[in-house]
């Protein structure tokens, strides 16, 4: 048995007699529900937002675009810190500034406030979300780590589901400022739990990385690198895909990530240890994970287009309908988590990427008279789907990495799955809107609902074809990747 492993198996004795684990893990499950829903709160709120500042709903989406970039650009940076200076610390600092930032939110008065606002938050919020892996990881005896997980996994998917629920009634009754004082009060309850029931001591973090130099170099090459390939392919300012702007935005990312891995190879500590992929099980389990939300997020941001555009329901009755998905992801978030701590992480993500290549091809097939008892059926699949997979995946590749490394891995994981899921739904998006422009139906898929012309709806459902059978081909590239995951690559490294 190595060092590490004795050090978990202690680790777990200890917190299995007095269930510190399970108090930990509501700490941090409060915060994380809190930040998780923020994102998708907002998003339901821009229109209201836009009609009260006066501007235009391109200018208004940067309060997304701002919070996508700020936690792409800072997450990894951000979870190597946390590893050096004390996850309990850096776990309070984050949600008192995303606290900060709701607040001001609340009070703003024009764009540009709520825009900073949006980035204190976002940073409060990255701060959160590069340690909570970690600190579960941490405090779970490794026999019970894909069961902690999962149930993680299912505050994820809850949050997630929430904000459609909550966004019509509160927008409606009190306005779009008050989602902030929804987001904030959950969290200011995690301040407090996180003040008395978290002990540094106990929370994975290791202090011999207190006195090695940190990454500066590192953190801002994976900075720009990020930002700016989040930006070229979401493309907020409408560049022509074949322009200057483009081109050299998608030249210059490549050259920024080709000198941060020289760099991060060359250097002592650095931001992130490249030399992970050697192993098998992170690098093939990290392209799982990557491909698997490529292929898979794009459902939860187009759904609620097509339910309200072509079946007819309102925002409110969509968000019910977008519930059944995340209730399956829960609901097998939960058993996928705890039976892999048993069995292996393997048949649980075969079987879930397996059904998410079904769901997609189906949803390819929905028309605009598809009746509620098959799109409601079809989405609790696609949510059953998607838990099977995530907690074991992640539970792999955490298992391939030292107690010490685990909150820049745990930063790196939810890094993958926040670019997966923007650029997914950025290619979808480009994909039915050039079909749409290509077709002569210039319209914004935010006025679809209202548009009569048979040309604009017969455009978008063959945008919509196509985009879910190309998330069904990638979703199998994340299968490929999944069956060349190997279960005796995994070995904690010391």
């Amino acid at each position: 048995m190595t060092t590490e492993h004795r050090a978990e198996a202690v680790t777990g004795a200890e917190i299995t007699d007095d269930n510190y684990h399970w108090k930990v893990f509501w700490t941090v499950a409060i915060a994380l529900f809190a930040m998780v829903l923020d994102f998708s709160i907002v998003l339901l709120a821009l229109a209201s937002i836009a009609d009260e500042f006066g501007v235009t709903l391109r200018a208004v989406t940067w309060v997304a675009i701002s919070s996508s970039l700020t936690m792409s650009a800072l997450m990894l940076p951000l979870g190597r810190l946390a590893d050096k200076t004390g996850r309990k610390m850096f776990h309070i600092v984050g949600m008192v500034l995303f606290v900060i930032g709701a607040l001001l939110a609340f009070s703003s008065h024009n764009l540009n406030t709520l825009l900073v606002s949006r980035v204190i938050m976002s940073v409060g919020s990255a701060m959160g979300q590069a340690v909570v892996f970690a600190i579960i990881v941490g405090v779970f005896p490794v026999k019970e780590r894909g069961k902690a997980l999962g149930m993680i996994t299912t505050a994820v998917a809850v949050g997630a589901a929430a904000g459609p629920i909550i966004a019509g009634p509160v927008i409606q009754e009190y306005g779009w400022r008050a989602i902030f004082l929804v987001t904030a009060v959950p969290t200011c309850v995690g301040i407090a739990a996180a003040s008395v029931v978290l002990n540094g001591s106990r929370l994975g973090s290791s202090a011999k990385k207190v006195r090695t130099r940190y990454d500066w170099t590192g953190a801002l090459l994976s900075a720009l690198a990020l930002s700016l390939t989040i930006l070229t392919i979401s493309n907020p300012f409408t560049f022509a895909w074949l322009s200057l702007e483009i081109i050299g935005g998608g030249v210059v990312s490549i050259v920024l990530f080709a000198l941060f891995v020289w760099w991060e190879l060359r250097v002592n500590d650095p931001m992130l240890n490249l030399r992970f992929f050697q192993n098998s099980t992170f690098a093939w389990s990290t392209a799982t994970r990557f491909l698997a939300f490529l292929g898979g997020s794009a459902t939860f941001f187009l759904m609620p287009i097509f339910v309200q555009s072509f079946m007819g329901y309102d925002q409110r009755m969509a968000g019910l309908i977008m519930f059944v998905g995340a209730l399956g992801m829960g609901l097998a978030s939960q058993f996928s988590g705890r039976l892999s701590d048993r069995y292996g992480f393997r048949r649980f993500t075969f079987i879930g990427i397996g059904a998410m290549i079904v769901t997609n091809t189906w949803f390819s097939f929905f028309v605009s008279d598809t009746p509620l008892s098959i799109v409601v059926p079809v989405l609790f699949a696609n949510g059953i789907a998607m838990g099977l997979w995530m907690a074991p995946n992640m539970s792999a590749t955490i298992s391939a990495v030292s107690r010490s490394d685990h909150g820049s891995v745990g930063a790196f994981l939810n890094l993958v799955r926040n670019v997966g899921s923007v650029i997914g739904q950025a290619m979808a998006t480009a994909v039915i809107a050039g079909i749409m422009l290509s077709r002569g139906a210039e319209v914004q898929l935010s006025e679809l609902a209202s548009t009569t012309d048979a040309v604009v709806t017969s455009a978008f459902l063959n945008g919509w074809k196509l985009t879910f059978l190309m998330l069904a081909v990638i979703t199998s590239l994340a299968l490929v990747a999944a069956i060349r995951t190997k279960t005796d690559a995994v070995q904690p490294r010391d």
